[in-house]
């Protein structure tokens, strides 16, 4: 699978270099070739914390700097993860070792940490705080060896070996704090074939740290910023005390080793999940779950439907026909528009906008164009294709609105362009309120919010009334019976009719074809981790496409067959059912999952979280109800009404 996706890359590569190679490049593909001695740059991203989740720029901590500090442009995507890459003073060239080197350029001179800082870092550490670091556009990984439960022999042989992003800022023990203020800089490269008489050259393919800490004494320190590391066995670890200044000195080294890794396949070991078989686990087992809906969709309604139909359009004996019932008792009635028609248009605009998004974005990470070297690329492309999609949305909530004998269209418009969206951005910026107040690099700058508002305002919403014009002029679809003046009396329902019990009934099945991927999802965002499984969760999306259908379906059924045609805000309701179990997962997760203990971390976890289970119940509840509207007019097309 991954092979077929770096074909691919290549291949669309190769397209786009057709133009001239030096002139055009997709960016995060293109390698770059190292001679001997050439400087690789290594820059700074972030720290990160999964027990805080508010990442920070790496200069809020007193590292060395450089003498000019630079930050690199970043894309709307890297700005709202709270990438701020910036250059560092790290020195180092393709194949050249070096053995120890002082970072900082007074080798007798140690870095003196103030009280405060010396606090700052001590808080960091017991934050559990992670560095990361790139070369060449590779993050850096710390290497974890450990033994699998194999049989004895075979321990001996080989460990296991995982790699944990970035590396830990330092460890505690007890009531102490030590620093990582060594590292041990492992960079693979692989050598390109060139002519005979040409000089050869490099390209990176891996980066490793291995983090130490080591005390001020016994790193021997010389004039040319040369320094002796101590015996593994005799060093003792640099302390931070919180409570006094504190000296030390930061220093590297750097050991260069040849791979066989092309460059092509660098991002594997990053990528590497040791669990692939699961994700087919969770698609067989989602195929099993819709095969089984399907089942039940063909036994139940396809041979009740016929028999009903059959009945209904019996003409033969009309004195012995039994008194209507069923779903064909409530035929002059189940098209009689909602409450609220243009809330409910504008929320099933704004859940084909995602729907339209989401395909989009899967299908074109899953053809390898967003992978993780182009860093930020795929939110990036989310918020423009979610404004872009605003005129489907529009075109959509114009005609369900026109249909629903709506006549305000430019209310309309506005309200679709505006509800969700505004939802979303006035969570968002309640959130980034508090991230402000903790000067986290995760708080979305005020230029960056701006340009969104621009986005939204100057993009999605003229979008969103054009396909709402257009929408709301083409003729509304067409229902098969006609509405009674009078409506009609609804029984009284049994208790398993309930909104609540159905929403838990139709949930279920859904959640359970993708709950596995679910799992994998969150840890990608809770937990640092890379997500790059976009064909397996293609299959997903497609299953969970199907799934909501069909049991839309059979919920519109059941309830039309109980004399209730009040279907069009149940039926929304309902088919989102699943974004309630992936609530309760959420809660889950957190409790069980994650090591979040402070107030603002908790919030930001819930507050994001509510923005994904209202996307998700927009997104199923959308696919819901026009399966169910579809199913609804076929069933009333094919009975006789006199």
């Amino acid at each position: 699978f991954s092979f077929l996706q770096e074909r691919l890359r290549y291949i669309l590569v190769s397209l786009l270099l057709l133009h001239g190679t030096d002139s055009f490049y997709v960016p995060g593909v293109a390698p770059i070739n190292f001679r001997r001695n050439d400087p690789v740059e290594i820059k700074a991203v972030k720290l990160t914390s999964s027990r805080t989740q508010l990442p920070y720029e790496y200069y809020s901590l007193p590292f060395c700097q450089p003498t000019k500090i630079t930050y690199k442009a970043e894309n709307l995507g890297e700005v709202l993860r709270g990438d701020r890459i910036v250059n560092t003073p790290f020195q180092v060239s393709m194949n050249v070792e070096k053995k120890c080197e002082v970072l900082c350029n007074f080798p007798n001179k140690p870095v003196t940490l103030t009280v405060e800082q010396s606090k700052l870092i001590a808080e960091r550490i017991r934050e559990d705080y992670y560095v990361h670091l790139i070369a060449d556009n590779l993050p850096v990984a710390t290497r974890l060896e450990f033994y699998s439960n194999r049989e004895e022999e075979e321990k001996k042989k080989e460990k296991d070996v995982q790699f944990e992003h970035g590396y830990r800022l330092g460890f505690m023990d007890g009531n102490k704090f030590y620093l990582h203020n060594h590292l041990s800089f492992i960079l693979y490269y692989h050598r390109e074939d060139v002519e005979e008489n040409q000089e050869p050259t490099y390209r990176v393919v891996r980066f490793e740290v291995i983090p130490q800490s080591i005390k001020l004494e016994d790193l021997k320190a010389d004039e040319k910023s040369m320094c002796t590391l101590p015996e593994a066995t005799g060093s003792a670890p640099q302390e931070i005390d919180p409570s006094k200044e504190n000296q030390l000195l930061f220093t590297y080294s750097v050991h260069w080793e040849e791979s066989d890794i092309k460059w092509a396949s660098r991002w594997d070991t990053y990528l590497t999940m040791s669990d692939v078989q699961i994700h087919w686990f969770s698609i067989i087992n989602s195929v099993v779950v819709v095969f089984f809906l399907s089942g039940i969709l063909s036994m139940i309604i396809i041979r009740t439907l016929r028999k009903d139909i059959a009945n209904y359009n019996k003409e033969d004996d009309i004195e012995d026909t039994m008194e209507e019932s069923g779903w064909k008792l409530v035929h002059g009635d189940v098209f009689r528009p909602p409450q609220y028609p243009m809330i409910l248009s504008s929320l099933l605009g704004s859940g084909i906008q995602l729907f339209c998004m989401i395909l989009i974005v899967i299908f074109v990470a899953m053809l390898g164009m967003l992978s993780p070297s182009s860093r930020g690329a795929l939110m990036t492309t989310a918020c423009f294709l979610f404004m872009f999609m605003g005129v489907f949305g529009g075109f959509f909530a114009g005609r369900l609105y026109r249909t629903l004998k709506g006549h305000r269209w430019k209310k309309g418009a506005f309200c679709t362009a505006t509800l969700y969206p505004g939802v979303v951005f006035g969570i968002c910026f309640v959130l980034n309120c508090f991230i402000w107040g903790k000067h986290s690099s995760g708080a979305v700058p005020f230029p960056s919010m701006v340009a969104l508002l621009c986005m939204w305002f100057g993009i999605s919403l003229p979008l969103v009334y054009l396909g709402y014009y257009f929408g709301f002029r083409k003729q509304p679809y067409d229902n098969p019976v006609r509405t009674n003046q009078i409506p009609r009396q609804i029984p009284e329902q049994r208790w398993y009719m309930n909104k609540f019990v159905g929403i838990l009934m139709a949930g279920i099945l859904p959640f359970g074809a993708m709950f596995i991927e679910l799992f994998f999802i969150f840890s990608a965002i809770w937990e640092n981790q890379f997500y790059y499984l976009f064909g397996f969760l293609f299959l997903v999306f497609i299953i969970l496409v199907v799934s909501c259908s069909q049991i839309s379906i059979v919920m519109v059924y059941f309830q039309l067959c109980a004399e209730d045609y009040r279907w069009w805000w149940r039926t929304f309701l309902v088919s989102g059912g699943s974004a309630f179990y992936v609530l309760i997962y959420a809660i889950f997760y957190f409790v069980n999952k994650l090591d979040i203990v402070e107030f603002i971390p908790s919030l930001l976890y819930f507050g994001y979280t509510a923005l994904m289970v209202l996307s998700f119940w927009l997104l199923t509840g959308t696919i819901g109800f026009y399966a169910a509207y579809m199913f609804v007019r076929k069933i009333y097309a094919a009975v006789k009404i006199d």
